[in-house]
This record gives C-alpha cells, structure tokens and sequence, in this order.
C-alpha cells in the first residue's frame, strides 16, 4: 500500500538579475542560490524554473508524491514516487505546454506540434483550455489511445510517417504556412522551464532526497529536473535498450541519430537528444539503460502493487530499479518520476 508524504513549504520566488534576454523568453531570469550551477547554466539558455512556476501555477496540478512502502515491486527500500501520470492530460507535459504557450503570443491560427503522443495530448489540452484551435501531428507509431484522446480534446490531427521525426517534418512545413505558435515537446527553453516545475515541487515534498530517477526520451524533463534541483542530488537518466539517445550522446560527446526499436517508443523514442538538453544535463545526468521485458514486467508491477495504470514509458524509470540497472545504496533516498498514464489499462485490468 502506498502511503501520502507530507507536502512542505513553498520557499519564496528568487531575485531577479540584469541578464540580458534570450529570444523566446517574456522575463528576466531569476537569481539562482548557492549549489544550483546547473541551474545557472540552465539560465543562460534561457531556462527559468521560478518563473515557469509562477506562469503556469493556476493551470496545472502540483502531483503528489507517495512513498512506495516497504517490499513493494520487489525492493528492499520503500521509493518515493512523483506522480506525474496524474496531471492533466496525463502526463508531465502539461507543464511544459502551458508554459510555451503562456510564455508566448498565441497567434489567430492557434497552436500546433509534433508529438510521439503525450505532448499533443498536452498541447491539445492547453488550446481547449485556452480557447484556441490546435493541430497535432503524430506518427504512425503513436498510440491510439493517444491519437483518440487528442481529438476528444478538439484538436486536429495527422498522423504522418513512421516516427516522430517525420511528424516533426510535417509539422514545420504547416507551422510555416500557417503561422501557428510551434510548440517543441523539449528542444525550448520555455517548455524544459515547464517540466522543471515537477523538480521544484518534489525538492519540497521531499526533504531528504538523495536521488531522482526519470526516464529520458528527448531530454525535456531530465533537463527540467537537472535544473530545478540541487547540484547535490544526484540524477539518474534512464532509456530503453532499443531507444537510448542520452547514452548515444554521452558515447559520441554530442547528441547523434539512433534508431528507435521499443516498446516506448511512443513517448521515448526521441532519435536525438534536444541540444538544450545535452548543455544542461551532460555533466550531470547519469546514463542507464533497461530492456523492454524490463519495462513491461514493472508496469504490470506498478498496477498490482499501487493500482495504478502507467503507460511503458510511465514505467521505464522505475524499471531501472525492479531490474537492478541501478541500485541505490542501504539509506539512499530515491525518487521515481512516474511521468505518464496515457494507455489502454485493459490488459492490466484482465490481471485483476
């Protein structure tokens, strides 16, 4: 059974400094604290945790965080989970989408982007909440369940190619025509300001952390939290075997093309890490990879030992751990962000 944590205070909002502004970026970037070098250098591209918090704080959901419990998935020590699979439009994204957005002027023709699925669906939720129209472009490989839900939410959508890249293609050469604000799912600065609002909220919920763990596709979140936290946490990127561009670049000292052969390839399977990703996280950010059974087997975990329903990416970081990838040393607290919901639960539901 998993058990609530307490959530803590909210420290106030950081001085401002005379930086100049980036291309992109409403608002002077905040003054980051002693031991937040990554954030400093996070900030000089652009990205500005606080202020993100401050924009989107009315339209997203701060997730809980829940501990584990002792034995659970098969671990020796409880994990605190960062429930991300329960924001809107289900997953992290929202985060990121609301920021872009808000962060911008939204132009007659509304928004548009490239998504593998989760950052359309959030796009998608942010025009409807907003009032304004959308398009969606998705590959072939992106779950229906997705696809459905981001035409429930009013948007248009295409669904081109085989992967996300030539999604990305489409989606430029409309945004051209149309004028519409291209909202990227993790090359931006103002959306890896959104998704490091996940990491200002868990620095909160819990106190002692030691660890965080996430899964990485394009690199928006890992870059978000290697912003939003302490240089002193340590932070754990993890991918799967067959969709591993982090650890392609940390190889290559550069972001490079992979391929992409996964069962998460509809939220993980970025080709190549986001360039604002790599400046932030490739000093950081360590590399660990997991298999697909890895994923699959935790997923089903996930259901039957906290009853919730995560999609393989969802799942991907704690797989690190239910499959000994990482492993955390006696006493080391360790955080698990569980970063999207968004599949069909009728194959873990038929386990009941």
């Amino acid at each position: 059974m998993v058990r609530l944590l307490t959530f803590l205070s909210t420290p106030g909002v950081m001085t401002a400094t005379g930086c100049a502004m980036l291309p992109g970026v409403d608002h002077m970037p905040s003054d980051p604290e002693p031991g937040y070098t990554t954030r400093a250098a996070a900030m000089s591209l652009g990205v500005d945790p606080e202020a993100a918090r401050s924009r989107v704080a009315r339209w997203v959901r701060r997730t809980p965080v829940v501990d584990s419990g002792h034995g659970a998935f098969g671990l020796r020590d409880s994990v605190a989970m960062k429930l991300e699979c329960l924001q809107y439009a289900g997953s992290f994204k929202a985060r990121g989408g609301f920021n872009s957005a808000l962060g911008a002027d939204i132009p007659a023709a509304g928004l548009i982007a490239a998504s593998g699925g989760n950052h359309g669906l959030a796009v998608a939720y942010v025009a409807n909440a907003l009032g304004v129209p959308a398009e969606i472009f998705v590959p072939q490989a992106s779950s229906p369940v997705k696809v459905r839900r981001i035409r429930d939410l009013g948007a248009e959508v295409h669904v081109v190619g085989a992967l996300y890249d030539d999604a990305r293609i489409a989606c430029n050469e409309r945004a051209a025509e149309s004028g519409a604000l291209d909202i990227h799912p993790y090359d931006a600065p103002l959306t890896v300001s959104g998704q490091a609002t996940a990491g200002l909220e868990l620095m909160e919920q819990v106190s002692d952390l030691d660890t965080v763990i996430v899964a990485i596709g394009g690199g928006g979140l890992v870059a978000g939290l290697a912003a939003a936290l302490p240089d002193i946490v340590r932070i754990v990127g993890v991918e799967p075997e067959g969709s591993a561009c982090y650890r392609a670049a940390t190889e290559a000292a550069r972001p490079i093309d992979v391929e992409i052969h996964s069962v998460a390839a509809d939220s993980l399977g970025a080709r190549r890490l986001g360039s604002i990703s790599w400046d932030i996280v490739s000093n950081r950010v360590e590399s660990v990879l997991v298999t697909d059974a890895a994923i699959v087997d935790t997923r089903i975990r996930i259901w039957e030992d906290a009853r919730l329903v995560v999609e393989p990416g969802g799942a991907t970081a704690m797989a690190a751990l239910t499959s000994g990838a990482y492993e955390p040393a006696r006493g080391e607290r360790v955080a698990v962000v569980v970063c999207g919901s968004n599949t069909d639960p009728a194959d873990l539901v038929a386990r009941t």
